[in-house]
C-alpha cells in the first residue's frame, strides 16, 4: 500500500507558483551537503524523486536561484524565494521536488541519506541507505526497485 495518493499537490510559501504530481515517486531522500544546509538554513534537504512526466507547473513560473551551473538547475518562486524543485542539464527523466514543498508532506520519511561527510553530527537520520556522497549510478536501479516495492509505486 502506497503512503501517499494520487495526484499530489503542493507549492511555493506565498503561494504563487503551484505543481501537481501525477506520478509515484521514485524515492526520497535527504541531503546533508553544506550546499543544501545553506538553501534551506538547515541542517539538509528533503528531496522526493518524481518522474518528469509525472511532474508540472499548474500556476505561476519558477527562476534559478541557489546554485547557477550548468547540469543543476534549482527553481525557486521569484516572488518568495523558495525553492521548490531541482531539475537536471541534460534531462535525467526526474525532478527532485522539495518535500516541504508538498501540500501534505507528513508521509515523506528518506529511504536515502547522501552526503552523510557533511552532515552536522547531530542531524543524521534513520534511513534504509546512506551514503558519504551519493549512490553509485549501479546502486540507483536497485535502490528505486527496493523503494517501489516497500512503498507500492
Amino acid at each position: 500500500m502506497a503512503d501517499w495518493t494520487l495526484p499530489m499537490d503542493g507549492g511555493c510559501r506565498c503561494g504563487k507558483v503551484r505543481f501537481r504530481i501525477s506520478a509515484p515517486p521514485m524515492f526520497t531522500a535527504v541531503c546533508h551537503c553544506t550546499g543544501c544546509q545553506k538553501m534551506t538554513a538547515g541542517a539538509y534537504s528533503t528531496t522526493v524523486a518524481i518522474p518528469r512526466a509525472g511532474f508540472a507547473l499548474t500556476e505561476g513560473e519558477t527562476v534559478i536561484g541557489g546554485l547557477h551551473g550548468e547540469r543543476l538547475h534549482h527553481q525557486h518562486c521569484d516572488h518568495c524565494k523558495s525553492w521548490v524543485y531541482t531539475d537536471f542539464e541534460p534531462d535525467m527523466g526526474f525532478v527532485n521536488v522539495r518535500a516541504t514543498m508538498l501540500d501534505d508532506p507528513s508521509w515523506v520519511t528518506p529511504f536515502i541519506q547522501n552526503y552523510t561527510s557533511e552532515a552536522l553530527p547531530w542531524a543524521l537520520v534513520d534511513s534504509p541507505h546512506s551514503y558519504e556522497k551519493f549512490p553509485s549510478m549501479e546502486e540507483y536501479q536497485p535502490l528505486l526497485a527496493e523503494f517501489a516495492q516497500r512503498h507500492g509505486g
